[in-house]
């Protein structure tokens, strides 16, 4: 294969203590046998057996570093500030990917103008067991507002082609848990619904285990979230979505947002019209009434797709007329 023909991919790992996992994490990159690949591994300052394996493959790494850090997004930065290539994404040191995968993505940039390709993951825990697979990155076609309010990225088998990233810049050294959302919902400010191709292929499997920040810091994702939202609507005025928001998230949980200053903000308000609603069905699903019925009343029905308003009257029904205390006994049969 000549190298010509490829587009550049750069691919980033940021590690700290994963040294059970990292080789195997290391070996799905090398093995993806790509011939025009830059492979990237940032280390926080590992204490465990991680510099040992990176230093054992470090001739087939374009760069490394091992020194301490502040978070994941710092990691992530520092090797987007060395990447070249034309398609970039990260891969952490806990999962691998599947035989192939930069080879499909690559196709996929060469034969249509995408500035970003998503496929899918298999999510898997203990040795090897399959959990479940992914959707992928959430795109509702047609629909930019709620893509935005519910937005839901598939980050490791998300690729974004560099010029998108040189429009949405580095990543949000403030955020340590949505910082791949950001980027999705930056994308979506900057680049709307256009040039995003999905692809039924598996790409990536994602590990499941107890010091993996996903199911270690559920709350913490949750908190993050409603603080990016919440900063999203202060920044536009729209502040009684805030005080929808304020039950769960403190002054000192507020983030920083950044190259949003120019979004329309008919877009912003609908929006979170969307995650209003997601947060009252999430809310419903949970038993909590007084929640459920905070998110739905600061919800403009008319500014939702049909089919969303539909959604929205239906659960009016259900906060009005079905008992919650019956909905508990139902979902215990």
């Amino acid at each position: 294969m000549l190298k010509n023909n490829f587009p550049r991919i750069s691919i980033i790992t940021p590690s700290y203590n994963q040294g059970q996992y990292i080789e195997q994490t290391i070996q799905s990159v090398l093995n993806q046998n790509y011939p025009n690949l830059e492979y990237i591994v940032i280390d926080g300052g590992s204490t465990d057996e991680s510099v040992k394996i990176i230093k054992k493959y470090e001739r087939f790494l374009t760069y490394w570093i091992s020194e301490k850090d502040k978070g994941q997004s710092d990691a992530i930065n520092k090797g987007l500030q060395k990447a070249t290539g034309d398609i970039i994404n990260w891969l952490n040191a806990d999962d691998y990917y599947e035989p192939t995968a930069l080879l499909k993505v690559a196709k996929v940039f060469n034969h249509t103008n995408a500035l970003m390709v998503s496929g899918k993951s298999r999510l898997f825990k203990n040795k090897n067991e399959t959990v479940e697979y992914s959707s992928g990155t959430c795109i509702y076609p047609g629909n930019l507002a709620k893509t935005i309010g519910w937005a839901k990225i598939d980050q490791p088998a998300t690729f974004f082609h560099s010029s998108a990233i040189q429009k949405i810049g580095l990543l949000n050294n403030n955020l340590h848990y949505i910082m791949d959302k950001d980027w999705l919902i930056q994308y979506l400010f900057h680049f709307g619904l256009d040039k995003i191709v999905q692809i039924p292929d598996v790409l990536v499997n994602f590990r499941l285990h107890d010091n993996s920040k996903t199911v270690s810091l559920k709350e913490s994702f949750v908190v993050e979230n409603d603080a990016y939202y919440c900063t999203l609507a202060n920044a536009f005025n729209l502040h009684h979505f805030t005080r929808s928001l304020n039950h769960a998230v403190f002054k000192d949980d507020q983030v920083t947002l950044k190259n949003l200053q120019n979004c329309d903000i008919k877009l912003v308000e609908a929006a979170l019209n969307y995650y209003m609603l997601l947060k009252a069905i999430e809310a419903y699903i949970v038993y909590n009434k007084s929640l459920t019925k905070k998110f739905f009343n600061n919800i403009k029905a008319d500014i939702l797709a049909m089919e969303d308003r539909q959604l929205w009257q239906r659960l009016g029904f259900k906060i009005k007329y079905v008992p919650f205390v019956l909905i508990k006994l139902l979902k215990k049969q």
